[in-house]
C-alpha cells in the first residue's frame, strides 16, 4: 500500500466511531473473531485500546494486523484503524 492509498484511507476513517474494545485482556480469540468479522463487514474499522490493556496501541495494531490479514491504516493515541479488502462487493476501491 502506498502513501496515497493509506491517506486515502485515513480520510475516509475519520467519520468511523470506533466500534471495539481492547481491555484488560488484550488480544484473544474472541477479540480476533470480532475484529475478522468487522472487517469482513465493513472493510475499514477503528478500535479504542483502553489503558488497562497490557500492551500499548502499536503493538495491538501489528498483532490484529497480523492474525487477520488486514492493514494498520494509523494509529494515532489509543485508536487504531485497520483495513482489509473484501473478497467480492468490496465499496473501497485501492491497490492492496
Amino acid at each position: 500500500m502506498n502513501s496515497k492509498d493509506r491517506a486515502y484511507l485515513r480520510g475516509l476513517a475519520n467519520t468511523v466511531e470506533p466500534i471495539l474494545q481492547v481491555g484488560k485482556l488484550g488480544i484473544n480469540d474472541n477479540l480476533i473473531k470480532q475484529v475478522d468479522d468487522a472487517l469482513e463487514a465493513r472493510e475499514l474499522i477503528k478500535l479504542t485500546v483502553l489503558e488497562t490493556a497490557p500492551s500499548d496501541a502499536k503493538d495491538i495494531a501489528i498483532e490484529l494486523a497480523n492474525n487477520t490479514s488486514s492493514i494498520v491504516v494509523q494509529v494515532m493515541g489509543r485508536k487504531i484503524t485497520l483495513y482489509r479488502k473484501r473478497a467480492k462487493d468490496s465499496k473501497i476501491n485501492i491497490n492492496v
